[in-house]
Order: C-alpha cells, then sequence, then structure tokens
C-alpha cells in the first residue's frame, strides 16, 4: 500500500457506493434476487443492472436467471473472489481508519 494514501489502494470496483451497497447485502445473504435488490439499494433498475454487470464482469458476482413457475426471477451471489475482494476491501478501510 501506498505510505502517503493507503486509501487509493481499495478496490475502486468495490468502492463505488452503489456497488459497496450491492455487495454488503450480497454478503450478507447467499442469494438475493433482483427485485429484493432493487428494494434494498433503492437504484433504479437501470442502475443496478449496470452495477451487476460490472460486478460480473469482474468475477466478483454470479447472475442466474430461472423461472419461478411461469415468472422470470434474477438471482444474485457473491463468487469466491467476490468475498475475498471484499473481506481484503474491508480490512483496508479498517486500517485506514485507524489510521486516521
Amino acid at each position: 500500500m501506498s505510505d502517503n494514501l493507503p486509501i487509493l489502494d481499495v478496490d475502486r470496483i468495490i468502492h463505488e457506493p452503489a456497488r459497496l451497497l450491492i455487495i454488503t447485502i450480497l454478503f450478507t445473504a447467499e442469494k438475493a434476487d433482483f427485485l429484493f435488490l432493487l428494494n434494498k439499494t433503492g437504484l433504479t433498475r437501470g442502475n443496478l443492472s449496470t452495477h451487476l454487470s460490472k460486478l460480473e464482469s469482474v468475477g466478483y458476482v454470479e447472475i442466474e436467471k430461472t423461472y419461478r413457475g411461469k415468472i422470470p426471477q434474477t438471482l444474485c451471489s457473491l463468487t469466491s473472489n467476490g468475498q475475498e475482494a471484499f473481506e481484503k476491501y474491508r480490512k483496508q478501510i479498517n486500517q485506514f481508519l485507524k489510521r486516521s
């Protein structure tokens, strides 16, 4: 980490507020469906979809399209890479706050 500004070394993918909120929710749940995340985050459908796509593209989130009866359902979960990245992020933030 940089001695001058260690906060700059945190994972920028996770550090973005909306993605941090999504990852925090998924960290505490095995899986969450799109509507649950929509309600909990307060994001628009488009914003949530964009942020989930970004998290999926870096391998932090897995998105599974299924059906509940005849109704489409999108389930989201953290991958093991996502869990590790979030743990590392939390440690970095905690270290930064202890130094402040």
